[in-house]
């Protein structure tokens, strides 16, 4: 296996159109499990963290570019003001030293069902930044999932940034795993609210073969929120919502959990996460 060290990111994306069976790694957390269990050997390693502009973020025209190579920890740290459902998420990865190296770029390159940055990007409506040496291109996070573990990278093109124009309400991340921590999430659900065009962001993890968001229930929720008097949120708009969040999914039986037990707290998570954010929502009136 070759090992690739590029410094800067026009090496780096060289080195991917001559390498288009190599892998990047950037924190390893997910590379790193599959090479020592023999899951999967590349031909070639393209080590990114000495590229420095992937480890960068900034606010341009109110959308935060998310440099791929930014670490869960900095999230947590330096974007929880911007994007709590990013946070939230990325605060129940792992461990520490896994937060550490753990990158959001990374988990998506991944494109694991119960990638744990998944559901919140869902809900705030990100777009996936994608360079190669044909050029860039940006894609909605929706289209960016094309099966278990399988993204629409080409074999030429790497993550270059995410793109999320934080939402103008709240933001809600639940997740439940076999323990308290540390875990892969047996199911994950993450909502936004986006007042300014009353709408409703939904991002489900861990119950399907993809991540992907629940359309019915968003329109659903749009709908029946008292978007302007702000009221307070009928049990049975709550009910409806989990409901439908719950027909969106497609979970299976694994060592994990059943589909039945996944399907079940989705709808608890929907209604949960829509009742705080709605409280929040009210509060800030």
């Amino acid at each position: 296996m070759d090992f690739l060290q590029p410094h800067t990111w026009a090496d780096a994306l060289e080195a991917k159109a001559t390498h288009p069976n190599s892998v990047a790694i950037a924190g390893g957390t997910d590379v790193m499990v599959e090479l020592n269990f023999d899951k999967h050997r590349p031909a070639a390693l393209i080590d990114l963290n000495r590229v420095g502009d992937l480890a960068q973020w900034s606010v341009e025209d109110g959308r935060v570019r998310l440099g791929a190579g930014v670490t869960y920890t900095r999230v947590i740290d330096e974007l929880g003001h911007l994007l709590p459902g990013l946070a939230m998420a990325a605060r129940t990865v792992g461990s520490p030293q896994i937060r550490n190296r753990g990158t959001v770029g990374g988990n998506l390159g991944a494109a694991s069902p119960a990638g744990d940055s998944h559901p919140p990007l869902l809900a705030a409506d990100a777009e996936v930044e994608i360079a190669s040496v044909r050029g860039v291109r940006r894609l909605p996070i929706g289209e960016f999932y094309l099966g278990v573990k399988k993204n629409a990278l080409a074999a030429d093109e790497l993550i270059t940034a995410i793109w999320i124009t934080p939402p103008t309400g709240s933001e809600q991340f639940s997740k439940i795993g076999t323990r308290n921590a540390m875990v892969i999430s047996v199911a994950a659900f993450g909502l936004a609210l986006h007042p300014d065009r009353r709408s409703v962001g939904t991002g489900i993890g861990s119950a399907a073969p993809t991540p992907r968001r629940a359309p019915e229930a968003e329109q659903f929720a749009a709908e029946s929120l008292d978007w302007d008097g702000r009221g307070g949120l009928d049990d049975a708009v709550a009910r409806q919502f989990g409901d439908l969040v719950r027909a969106a999914a497609s979970p299976i039986d694994d060592v994990r959990g059943t589909a039945a037990y996944r399907l079940h707290a989705l709808s608890v998570m929907a209604r949960r996460t829509l009742g705080w954010a709605w409280h929040d929502y009210q509060r800030a009136a």
